[in-house]
């Protein structure tokens, strides 16, 4: 039963996929911006201690090398541009390794422990979600220094798709462990500050050419091992609530996007149920292992042999397999 909800769930996944890729057109390139769910290394060269550039990171990944990335293989950016016929691997836009054909299709400018909060950037040295966009300035200099025609430049911004992780780290770290943000707001407050910085953002994106965004949810937050392996592998509940209820309003906010931003497509990905629904009922998809993270951790100080069988590869991202 459990074999046949997984493949019913990749047709439905697939077939939407191609749907709302049919209604945008031709996709020559994805760009990422936001957190760790989309940083491909761009944290690699910050002096910042939320780096991954090193083993056991990046294990399954190809060549078996630690590249930046936050999980033990290819994370949902790469997955994303490969679902939409892109490329199978997006590269950081700081990595000292671009070459022009990756300027050409696509880059991620997301930083690992980034968020929309200013102080959530701060408190980690990463690069904040708004701050991204000056690499996105600098990147479409160099894509026109490789088209040498700014009408074929405008049609690659226009036309790619741009995917926006942000709001874990605002809810999960600074807002639950900063008095500074506790003490002034509630989480009805702060989560609709969340979604006035999100719109600000993407008028942003959009005021440089941005058509066609994917925005993600948080993750169900509470149920990161970070939080439940204090409760003995039980989500905490409050952390998800507020995961929640962020969710909601982002959702509502990014349909109504749609109607703000004239000739623009926005879609709001859904993370938190999926995911909750591998953590309660793992062995329906062939984990074994729901809270109890692969490595890096107290509770793995060895890494585990099959990060497949384990829902989530350290105590804040999911594995490659979920």
């Amino acid at each position: 039963m459990g074999s046949l909800l997984l493949q019913t769930i990749l047709v439905l996944f697939v077939s939407v996929t191609s749907l709302y890729v049919a209604q945008a057109g031709y996709t020559p390139a994805v760009f990422a911006f936001g957190d760790s769910i989309l940083d491909t290394g761009n944290n690699n060269g910050l002096r910042t201690l939320t780096k991954v550039n090193f083993w056991p990171y990046g294990r399954d990944f190809v060549g078996r090398s630690a590249t930046g990335r936050f999980g033990n293989g290819r994370i949902p950016t790469d997955l994303i541009a490969e679902g939409l016929g892109v490329k199978s691997i997006v590269p950081a836009f700081r990595s000292p390794y671009l070459q022009p054909n990756d300027i050409l299709t696509g880059v991620s400018f997301a930083s690992g422990g980034s968020g929309l909060d200013p102080m959530t950037a701060r408190i980690q040295g990463v690069i904040w979600v708004p701050d991204q966009l000056n690499d996105f300035k600098a990147y479409i200099a160099q894509l026109n220094s490789i088209t040498g025609d700014e009408e074929k430049t405008r049609s690659i911004i226009s036309n790619a798709v741009y995917v926006i992780s942000a709001g874990n780290n605002d809810i999960a770290i600074t807002y639950f462990s900063n008095p500074a943000r506790n003490t002034r707001y509630t989480v009805f407050s702060y989560t609709n500050q969340l979604i006035t910085w999100t719109q600000s953002f993407m008028q942003e994106l959009y005021n440089l050419g941005a058509r066609k965004f994917a925005v993600m949810g948080t993750l169900p937050l509470g149920c990161l091992p970070g939080a439940s392996n204090v409760l003995g592998g039980r989500c905490m509940e409050p952390a998800n609530l507020a995961a929640k209820l962020f969710n909601r309003k982002l959702a509502a906010e990014v349909n109504n996007l749609n109607a703000m931003l004239p000739g623009s497509r926005s879609i709001y990905i859904d993370m938190y149920n999926p995911l909750y629904e591998l953590v309660q009922n793992p062995r329906s998809y062939g984990f074994t292992s729901p809270t109890r993270p692969c490595c890096c951790s107290p509770a793995a100080p060895i890494p585990c042999l099959d990060a497949s069988r384990h829902v989530f590869w350290d105590i804040a991202h999911p594995s490659e397999r979920a």
